[in-house]
């Protein structure tokens, strides 16, 4: 089925949780390359598993694509010439394509009952307790179906030669066909199993490179001869190296946090977890920290790696924190509006004008946006949320003692601008021989409650006149009860 000569790649997630980072590594490099190329980039779901998959779960996937800025061309919500993109609105096709298979013998209806094929598991296991367990082949020549009783489809898979496909990440693969067995593709309700599911959305949907995790690889050689029987050309295939997790062991939760939705409600970029999914099986040279605009520009399949990785999360946390501190990555416009969920979480409705202009000054430390959200509380609230070690430390003792001094100074001055104020403060420093930290370290925490905070002066300019002066108060005020 041709549909031009542009690629077109597809991410198709099952609804049956949250959206796996594996599985977002997954999308984007699909994305990426759809992107680069000028092809179409297909979202559809394969929701079969009528007991776990939810409308709410596909919501949940939807809802994190499109955070993390992966847009597709077709699929739920767009719509498109290919659809329908759900699979359970899609058995009518399913079914003509088995009985197409059926037809020309690539195929057969199996009648074999579940008590059956148990009998002969178990027997098998009494006889061999070592051996595996491959369909007897019980149905696979026989032509006199029941007409009232249920049956599966089983593609009818060959016994002799080899299944060969040549893999963009792994190269040519080449599997004899007697490590196959006759497998089901259709179930006794006409619900298709994964493999004829995934064949037959891929040609009837123009599909021309598959690109997944290299745990689908037991599938293909089945997918291959699902082409061939069916009389299609192959589309490419590209197998990703897998995200494990500390010991090689599969990626869980016990090894930080693999549902996208966690990453987003906490603060890290969306560009930040992409750069880090990017260069998982992916690299160009010793570069680490890439835009958007570079990984399209950049990527490749040959530049992937065939080895599998562990996921770091100290390393995700890192590339995030590249992205967040500088603006030619993340513009400060971007970086506010990313913020504002986090900061009426918070605060409620807020000054946005006043911290716009205090975020550019707390990004340079904060390593997500509920930390810049955090960063500025000193902003938005009536009082500074005093931490009491900063406070006992610099407040509480003769550390404060200039704090009067320079209550005086500030309220003496007519401008309020950083620049203005630095002078004036400096200058009183240096004519009483007083070191600037000593005066510094009390006064920030005296207007912010911590001892780490934006620049003085700037912090001043922020508060204004009137906060600064009645926060110096506060402060002095809590010494002399002490």
């Amino acid at each position: 089925m041709s549909m031009g000569s542009k690629p077109r790649v597809r991410f198709a997630p099952s609804p049956t949780g949250y959206l796996h980072i594996g599985g977002v590594r997954t999308a984007l490099f699909n994305w990426l390359w759809a992107r680069q190329t000028g092809g179409s980039f297909v979202l559809r779901i394969e929701d079969t598993d009528g007991e776990r998959s939810t409308p709410e779960n596909e919501q949940v996937i939807l809802r994190d694509m499109k955070w993390l800025g992966l847009d597709w061309d077709e699929g739920l919500e767009v719509g498109g010439e290919h659809g329908p993109y759900r699979q359970m609105d899609r058995l009518e096709i399913y079914t003509e394509f088995a009985n197409k298979l059926v037809d020309s013998g690539a195929a057969y209806r199996c009648y074999a009952t579940k008590e059956e094929l148990d009998a002969a598991r178990a027997k098998l296991k009494a006889d061999n307790p070592k051996a595996q367990f491959r369909y007897p082949g019980w149905w696979r020549d026989r032509r006199d179906w029941p007409a009232d009783k249920p049956y599966v489809v089983r593609l009818k898979v060959p016994t002799d030669g080899y299944t060969t496909y040549e893999d963009l990440v792994f190269g040519e693969q080449r599997v004899p066909n007697s490590a196959q067995q006759d497998v089901v593709i259709m179930r006794s309700d006409g619900v298709p199993l994964y493999n004829l599911g995934c064949v037959v959305d891929d040609l009837t949907m123009g599909i021309t490179l598959v690109a997944r995790g290299r745990d689908h690889m037991i599938n293909t050689p089945i997918q291959v001869l699902l082409y061939q029987a069916l009389g299609y050309d192959i589309p490419q295939f590209a197998h990703l190296p897998m995200m494990l997790g500390k010991g090689g062991a599969k990626l869980s939760k016990r090894h930080g946090a693999v549902a996208v939705g966690q990453y987003r409600d906490d603060g890290v970029p969306a560009q930040g977890l992409l750069n880090y999914l990017a260069r998982f099986g992916w690299s160009y040279g010793d570069e680490e920290v890439f835009a958007m605009a570079d990984l399209i520009k950049k990527f490749s399949w040959d530049r992937c790696s065939a080895s599998d990785g562990r996921f770091d999360p100290v390393k995700l946390t890192a590339i995030a924190f590249e992205h967040l501190k500088t603006p030619a990555l993340i513009d400060d416009d971007a970086y506010a509006t990313h913020t504002d969920p986090f900061l009426r979480e918070m605060f409620g409705d807020y000054d946005a004008a006043l911290v716009a202009r205090a975020l550019p000054l707390v990004r340079p430390r904060a390593r997500t946006y509920r930390e810049a959200a955090a960063a500025v509380d000193f902003l938005l609230l009536d009082e500074p949320v005093m931490e009491d070690k900063a406070k006992n430390k610099f407040l509480l003792t003769d550390r404060a003692q200039h704090l009067p001094a320079l209550h005086a100074l500030l309220g003496a001055q007519t401008s309020f601008e950083a620049a203005h104020v630095e002078t004036e403060v400096k200058a009183w420093a240096e004519r009483d021989a007083i070191k600037l930290g000593a005066i510094a370290q009390p006064a920030r925490v005296a207007l912010t409650g911590r001892t780490v905070s934006p620049g003085l002066f700037e912090l001043m300019e922020l508060l204004g006149r009137e906060r600064t002066l009645a926060r110096l108060e506060s402060a002095i005020a809590m010494r002399d009860e002490s």
